[in-house]
């Protein structure tokens, strides 16, 4: 399943529409709505996340106020706020959501538990994992891994902990970290100057740029393939109702790339749909800011179009949860993910990465 069954449009075809991409003008022949052979079967659909609403999230609902959804002839009737990745994995895989955002470590462990959600689309293509510094605690400006030789490093516990010393693992500076348990206090306590560095998000530095810190960080994914956040339905739901998949990927595409382009107005769009978010707007776009300019970008985005998983970072995650023994029972990695409904000739898919470059 991992490998699509849909063959992949040659490089030529993929360049189509690729001229006038700057701003994805409407009206072009990629830019077009469910045909006959695509239309979506089950039109009202709902997105469950996988916390509650932030930044990150801001595609999503900037699709369904600019009607994106509704042009692929959908009503997502609910955005729903989540309890976690792990939780949003599990609805999706039993159905009880139609889509849902989690992330690439829980799909398998939720997999390897008896219960199938399948990633259709990849939004973060690198994870958000980062190691940041507090500039006037740390003493220097943090730009290399290997300057942590000597020093505290604090994290909490799941995937954030683990992609953490796996990064220290391979830059060959394990042994000389002092690794700390700091729980769900590890930005206060970087603050503090409890610890010399902290694992966290990159929301996180976001939040402590606007508490007046001068932050550094160095991202996971620098050295790691791996994902961040992705959509999952279940495999029966996507099997019964393939239009549906299809269309919902097509407008959140669409919905990512017009919230590259205004970031300002998607940002109100989140803001009107969850009003308490608006005392914190600005962070609300900075964090979608900094996720849509180095977050949602990668080789294979350039190459294959918006939303499509790779093998690489899905083995490279299982294996770490493997070593970790944190994995229910058996899961292949490469059958809990599929690109067979990403629209390679829809233009919000397949120029993605040169629309937002230009923009």
């Amino acid at each position: 399943m991992g490998q699509s069954r849909r063959a992949f449009l040659s490089a030529a075809g993929l360049a189509v529409g690729a001229g006038c991409v700057g701003e994805l003008t409407t009206g072009g022949s990629n830019d077009r709505t469910a045909t006959a052979s695509d239309r979506p079967s089950a039109t009202d659909v709902s997105l469950l996340l996988n916390w509650k609403p932030s930044g990150l999230h801001v595609p999503y609902y900037a699709a369904k106020a600019e009607g994106f959804y509704e042009e692929q002839g959908l009503s997502v009737s609910k955005i729903e706020s989540g309890q976690g990745s792990d939780f949003a994995a599990k609805q999706a895989g039993l159905g009880n959501a139609a889509f849902a955002v989690t992330s690439a470590d829980q799909v398998l462990n939720v997999n390897s538990r008896d219960v199938s959600p399948l990633s259709v689309g990849v939004v973060m293509q690198r994870s958000p994992v980062v190691l940041f510094t507090v500039r006037e605690n740390f003493g220097a400006e943090f730009s290399a891994v290997g300057q942590l030789a000597g020093k505290t490093l604090g994290t909490g516990p799941g995937m954030v902990g683990l992609l953490s010393t796996l990064l220290l693992e391979r830059e060959g500076v394990l042994d000389s970290v002092e690794m700390v348990d700091t729980g769900y206090d590890t930005v206060q306590q970087l603050l503090s100057g409890e610890i010399d560095v902290a694992g966290g998000v990159f929301g996180d530095v976001v939040d402590a740029r606007h508490q007046g810190y001068a932050t550094d960080s160095v991202r996971v994914a620098s050295a790691i393939p791996s994902y961040g956040h992705v959509l999952a339905t279940s495999g029966t739901f996507a099997d019964e109702h393939p239009g549906t998949v299809r269309a919902f990927l097509r407008a959140t595409a669409r919905g990512a790339a017009w919230a590259h382009r205004h970031p300002e107005a998607a940002t109100d769009h989140l803001v009107d749909a969850v009003p308490v978010l608006g005392e914190s707007r600005e962070q609300q776009r900075d964090k979608w800011r900094l996720m849509s300019s180095g977050f949602m970008l990668s080789e294979t985005v350039r190459s294959k179009g918006w939303g499509r998983s790779a093998p690489e970072p899905w083995r490279t995650m299982h294996e770490a949860l493997d070593d970790a023994d944190l994995l229910g029972g058996r899961v292949d990695p490469d059958e809990v993910w599929t690109n067979e409904y990403i629209d390679a000739e829809y233009e919000y898919v397949s120029s993605y990465a040169e629309a937002v470059s230009n923009s």
